[in-house]
C-alpha cells in the first residue's frame, strides 16, 4: 500500500475526552484525518472492515469495553492486511508492548506522550516503519540478548486463545453465558466448555478468580 495523500483515521477509546484531545492533535496535521471514533474494541473492528470505510490506520485504546485494543488489533489485521494498527496505553510494560507486536500493531503509543508521540508514530506507521518509544527499544534488545544468551525462542506470554480471551473478558464485565453466546455468535454450550478449558488451564475454580485474571492482563480496569 502507498502513502495516502491523506491518512484516514479511525480512533478507538472508551474515554470521550481522551478521543477528542487526541483528535484534535491528529486534525491539525494536514497528511492526518480522523474520520471514524469508537468507544469500544468491537465497534472499532465493525467500523474498520466495513465495506468501502477507507480506513487506512486504526489507533486502539489496550483497555476497552467488550474488546480490548489487542484483541480488536489481531481481528482488524488478520481480515484486511493494508490497515495500520498503533496501540495506545497507559502502561509502561513490556508484556503489553510485546503482546501488541504480536497481535500485528506497527507500533506502541504511551497515552502519558501521546501528544507528544502520535503524529509520528501515525507517520512511521504508514511508512511501514515500526513506532517503539525508548523503554520498548530497551526491552526488545533486552529480550533479544536474554534469548539468544538462553539459545531459546520467544515464550507464549498468554495460555489462553484469543477466543478464551474474548471470553473471560465477557465473563470478567459480568455477562451469562447466553449473553456471550449471543455476543460471539456461538452456541452457550461451547461458551460453557471454553469456560471450563480456561478454568482447567489457569488451575482456577470460579467467575470471581477469571474476573480477578483478567484485571491482572488488563483485560478490563479495575
Amino acid at each position: 500500500m502507498g502513502i495516502p495523500l491523506v491518512t484516514s483515521i479511525l480512533l478507538a477509546d472508551d474515554h470521550p475526552l481522551f478521543r477528542q484531545g487526541l483528535r484534535q492533535v491528529l486534525d491539525r496535521e494536514a497528511d492526518l484525518r480522523v474520520v471514524a471514533e469508537a468507544s469500544d474494541g468491537a465497534e472499532a473492528v465493525q467500523l474498520a472492515l466495513a465495506p468501502d470505510a477507507g480506513i487506512h490506520l486504526v489507533l486502539l485504546d489496550v483497555s476497552m469495553p467488550r474488546m480490548t485494543g489487542l484483541q480488536a488489533a489481531r481481528e482488524i489485521t488478520r481480515a484486511n492486511t493494508e490497515i495500520r494498527v498503533l496501540i495506545l496505553s497507559m502502561h509502561d510494560d513490556e508484556q503489553y508492548f510485546f503482546e501488541a507486536i504480536e497481535a500485528g500493531a506497527s507500533g506502541y503509543v504511551l497515552k502519558t506522550a501521546a501528544d507528544r508521540d502520535v503524529v509520528n508514530a501515525c507517520r512511521a506507521a504508514m511508512r511501514g516503519e515500526p513506532f517503539l518509544y525508548p523503554g520498548a527499544v530497551r526491552a526488545l534488545v533486552r529480550d533479544y540478548l536474554e534469548r539468544a544468551r538462553r539459545g531459546e525462542s520467544l515464550p507464549s506470554r498468554e495460555p489462553l486463545t484469543p477466543r478464551e480471551l474474548e471470553i473471560v473478558k465477557l465473563i470478567a464485565e459480568a455477562h451469562t453465558n447466553d449473553q456471550i453466546a449471543e455476543l460471539l455468535s456461538i452456541s452457550k454450550k461451547t461458551v460453557e466448555r471454553h469456560r471450563a478449558n480456561m478454568l482447567e488451564k489457569l488451575g482456577m475454580t470460579d467467575r470471581v478468580e477469571l474476573t480477578r485474571y483478567a484485571i491482572r492482563r488488563g483485560l478490563i480496569e479495575p
